[in-house]
């Protein structure tokens, strides 16, 4: 080996080991270590079965509910637009894993190239042949034809993290679709338990009218037998009117709470078909709770917090790769001539090149420090998501539970309350025949009982209401 050839490779290792040094010169930066810890049960139980597990065809048996939301889940514009954010991910996917592998392109050029002849390359021309009698001409063209590489060889796996992270974002897109499904799935639920709820509420009122009317007749028959005055028949009158004008508010809530379905389901407004009748004999049935550690596995928010958090991890190791050397390998081959006849000509218009590059920040490395810092922060911030994202999840199911068992009781109370007032009609309406009682204590005794009656409808709504959210709490709804 000659002294210049030393020099070269001497120089070459320097060089090499400045950029080793500088690039492992790294920044330190604080880590988060996510806390996966769930308590172990539910109110000291620790019954493994759960509801969750149960798709939501089986969870929901009225015929027309299901419908509904099979509907939904074909048409809802909200959850198609996700749908295409997943084909955007899967997208991402596709290009960072053609990032790391070769890049190898075909092509033809033509061109001419002219020099002044007293510069040194057309000095040199002048006195060149190209043939023994071809002179070269002051004016060259130049053809070319082939093919050329480059590969940037992933030796400290950037690319591939950044690949990976792209793989687990497009994951976290599908936990984001099944999200929206098991919303979607309790939304449509809910509204439609609320329609049936306000179809018995006017059912209940306009009955309640009936007996009002049938009370205004009494007193009417009273005033003419001079037993009671004129206020009593206008305060009589002015009762039922006050609850026939309230029956087009509640006809407008059922318009409204239909096309929230209609709009859900994705379609224009159109009657929602239901069988309303069945409403307050609905029971909503035991829903099983499982474990807390379930949720971690159940519930699709947080398996979409856990992919993000797996992706931000990834990024933080892509962005410190970007301080180590890049080598980059780039090649070429193919035929070049200045005349098309010579073009294909072999060896004579044969060319190609082969060349390496390893490179590294050495100086002025603030935008890949400024990467690496954000891609730390967004770590931090994926894991603070994940650990909340656990505890909303907990707490939802505990509040619903809660509100289960207070609901429940809420019920059976209400029901006796019902069915109290409802005697209490007849027997203020007897004593008030009887002159033992005056209108009022009737009046007051049907708005008592009329109020009674739409508050145990709310809370049966309240109930199977319940039931969904805890449905959808424990991660159900979307298988």
């Amino acid at each position: 080996m000659t002294m210049s050839n030393k020099r070269i490779l001497n120089g070459l290792g320097l060089i090499l080991s400045a950029l080793i040094y500088a690039s492992c010169s790294l920044p330190n930066f604080g880590r988060k270590t996510e806390n996966k810890k769930v308590p172990e049960a539910y109110n000291g139980s620790k019954d493994s079965i759960n509801s969750a597990k149960v798709k939501w065809k089986d969870f929901f048996t009225d015929p027309n509910l299901a419908a509904l939301i099979d509907t939904a889940l074909k048409n809802n514009q909200e959850l198609n637009i996700l749908i295409q954010d997943i084909n955007i991910a899967k997208n991402e996917v596709r290009g960072r894993k053609g990032a790391y592998l070769p890049y190898v392109g075909v092509g033809v050029g033509a061109g001419f190239d002219k020099v002044g002849r007293y510069t040194s390359r057309g000095a040199t021309d002048a006195v060149t042949y190209i043939t023994p009698t071809t002179q070269t001409p002051e004016i060259l063209p130049n053809y070319f034809l082939g093919l050329t590489a480059s590969w940037e060889v992933d030796i400290w796996k950037k690319l591939r993290n950044t690949k990976k992270a792209a793989i687990y974002r497009y994951l976290s897109s599908m936990e984001g679709k099944n999200f929206m499904v098991t919303r979607l799935v309790s939304e449509i639920a809910g509204s439609y338990y609320e329609l049936m709820a306000l179809d018995n509420r006017l059912d209940i009122l306009k009955k309640n009218i009936a007996i009002q009317q049938n009370a205004l007749e009494i007193v009417k028959l009273e005033k003419d037998a001079a037993k009671v005055t004129e206020l009593a028949v206008r305060k009589f009158e002015a009762e039922v009117l006050k609850n026939q004008s309230k029956q087009y508010y509640i006809i407008q809530q059922i318009t409204e709470t239909e096309n929230r379905i209609n709009f859900l389901a994705g379609r224009f407004p159109q009657p929602v078909s239901r069988n309303s009748q069945t409403f307050t004999d609905l029971v909503p049935d035991t829903i099983h709770t499982g474990i807390p550690s379930q949720l971690l596995e159940n519930r699709t928010d947080i398996k979409q917090a856990e992919k993000e958090l797996v992706a931000a991890k990834l990024d933080v190791k892509a962005t410190k790769a970007e301080f180590y050397p890049s080598l980059t390998l780039m090649a070429g081959a193919g035929y070049g001539a200045f005349n098309p006849a010579y073009l294909i000509k072999t060896p004579q218009s044969l060319l190609y090149s082969l060349a390496g590059q390893l490179v590294a920040p050495l100086i002025n490395r603030n935008a890949i420090k400024a990467n690496y810092y954000s891609a730390n922060s967004r770590q931090i911030q994926a894991v603070y998501n994940y650990e909340r994202t656990i505890l909303g999840a907990y707490i939802e199911v505990t509040n619903q539970l809660s509100n289960i068992s207070n609901l429940k009781k809420s019920y059976d109370l209400k029901v006796k309350q019902v069915q109290a007032l409802t005697r209490s009609i007849d027997i203020s309406t007897g004593l008030f025949k009887s002159a033992r009682a005056d209108y009022m204590e009737v009046l007051l005794t049907q708005r008592d009982a009329l109020e009674s009656k739409f508050e145990l409808i709310e809370t049966k709504m309240q109930q199977l209401n319940a039931r969904v959210n805890m449905y959808r709490a424990l991660g159900g709804g979307w298988n």
